[in-house]
């Protein structure tokens, strides 16, 4: 594992960027910055190394306007509608960032930050990075001291682990993701239409012209979003169906099936994702309940990555393991409370292989 200064962030602190290698010749960048992935180097079928996700080769990439590659997101990922929800009979009032809602958050959200380290090196599992963040009472609008780490680790069976883990001292919401672009056929290499997808959920929920939930979970069956056997993300995105049409493409949250004693202690498979070109297999792993599914539909070919190519629409996709969107206000979703003395604690796996 190695350590070394990336530049500055946004306040003028140093950030570092971690590498995280194991024996296999995986290896993955962690920026302090927004506990960024930066990078994920893995062999193809051929045993050649490709990155295959999507970033800058540079702190000034980071710091432009740029839709979160790879970054940390909290205190709330995904939309919360009219930008204010009620908790234990208090409304609170959030910044409004995307028409009348709020994204990810609010303006200024943890992706924005440079975490401090904790530890770094090797753990049980494998070489890892732990990083930590504070968002105190009423950043954002949201109540309650959060106090956040995660944790990366690389396994020696080429798992990326993230664990999260938080505390809160008064009832507040939360909802947290890594906001990573991948392409299996490698950075740069154009869209990801051909990328077969397994996605183990019978239902999504559907959302409304400003992409905010219905509250309705709704099957698959006969829709583009079924992806319960292998299929191609292309296959279906250009079809007039209404919910493609409202989110640009895939930008929806699947209702991940669950084990069959019901509980979300140990990581469900939730999704299976190969590049045909490259062999290169990704398997995402969750306790969450939800997955959002993104295309990479807001890319407009105005950003660079570090071979040189300019992303463009589909050059990369999300799997974006959370809560339900906008879970605040729909009471029938899974809950999205923490409170004092219970801490919220998740994991994301994702399991790089060849096939």
């Amino acid at each position: 594992m190695t350590r070394e200064s990336f530049g500055k962030g946004p306040d003028g602190e140093q950030v570092h960027r971690y590498t995280l290698s194991n024996s296999a010749g995986v290896s993955i960048d962690i920026l302090s910055y927004g506990a960024t992935i930066a990078a994920a180097r893995v062999p193809d079928r051929d045993g050649t190394l490709r990155n295959v996700v999507l970033g800058f080769a540079s702190m000034d990439g980071y710091l432009s306007h740029h839709p979160r590659f790879g970054a940390l997101m909290g205190r709330y990922v995904n939309r919360i509608g009219g930008a204010r929800f009620t908790l234990d009979g208090t409304e609170y009032q959030l910044p409004v960032t995307e028409g009348k809602n709020t994204l990810h958050g609010g303006k200024r959200t943890f992706d924005k930050y440079t975490w401090r380290e904790l530890e770094h090196g090797e753990g049980s599992e494998g070489p890892r990075v732990v990083l930590e963040h504070s968002s105190p009472d009423g950043d954002q609008g949201f109540p309650g001291k959060f106090d956040l780490r995660v944790t990366y680790t690389l396994t020696a069976k080429n798992e990326l682990c993230i664990d999260y883990f938080a505390t809160t001292d008064k009832p507040t919401v939360a909802n947290l993701t890594n906001h990573v672009y991948f392409n299996l056929s490698g950075e740069g290499t154009g869209n990801i239409f051909d990328h077969e997808m397994v996605i183990f959920a019978d239902a999504f929920t559907p959302v409304l012209p400003d992409l905010l939930p219905t509250g309705e979970i709704q099957a698959v069956t006969g829709t583009p979003f079924d992806f319960r056997l292998a299929t191609p993300i292309g296959a279906r995105i250009r079809q007039g169906h209404e919910q493609l049409v409202r989110g640009l493409g895939y930008d929806h949250n699947y209702v991940l099936n669950k084990p069959k004693d019901g509980s979300r202690n140990q990581p469900v498979h939730a999704a299976r994702t190969r590049s045909p070109k490259t062999g290169i297999v990704l398997d995402t792993y969750t306790t969450e309940p939800g997955m959002q599914l993104h295309s990479g539909n807001v890319l407009k070919g105005d950003l660079v990555g570090p071979s040189g190519s300019a992303y463009r629409q589909s050059d990369g996709f999300c799997l974006e393991t959370q809560k339900f969107p906008d879970s605040p206000n729909h009471p029938s979703f899974p809950s999205c409370v923490v409170r004092p003395g219970t801490p919220l604690e998740s994991r994301t796996i994702y399991q790089f292989g060849v096939d």
